[in-house]
């Protein structure tokens, strides 16, 4: 079983990197690839994807896990378009009649992906006899 340090334990520095420098890398690679090769930009966003339910795994529950991957999702594809701005390559996949909308676009598909990395991640802790994550556990049982 895939069991990381919950997010909320590590260090705030340990946090800035995973939760906001690793997504920015990423969407910062994208913006270069967009311009280059759709299948590269494809491989890449793929990438994105699987780091996105990885990091869901880091959180209690599904609704930590879409916290971040709402933030994780906002970063990387507010650094995709910067990136590709900057470099100024024509796109060889289409980021929308409207391209600052792809940043809330990724923004939902972070949230989707994080999400399902919680929920996995809790299901696998109360299978492997853990406690009920504390978040969003319910309320108390009546005496």
């Amino acid at each position: 079983m895939y069991s990381p340090e919950l997010f909320r334990d590590r260090s705030r520095r340990e946090q800035i990197v995973i939760g906001g420098v690793i997504p920015a890398v990423i969407g910062v690679i994208a913006g270069v690839l967009v311009g280059v090769s759709s299948g590269a930009y494809w491989a890449i966003a793929g990438l994105a994807a699987v780091g996105g339910v990885i990091a869901g795994f880091e959180h209690q529950d599904g609704w930590g896990g879409a916290d971040r991957g709402l933030v994780g999702g906002a970063i990387y594809g507010a650094a995709l378009l910067i990136t590709h701005a900057i470099v100024g390559t024509h796109a060889k996949v289409s980021l929308g009649s409207f391209p600052p909308l792809l940043i809330v676009v990724t923004a939902f598909i972070g949230i989707l992906l994080g999400a399902i990395g919680g929920r996995i991640a809790r299901a696998q802790r109360e299978r492997a006899g853990g406690e009920p994550a504390e978040e969003n556990a319910g309320p108390e049982p009546a005496p």
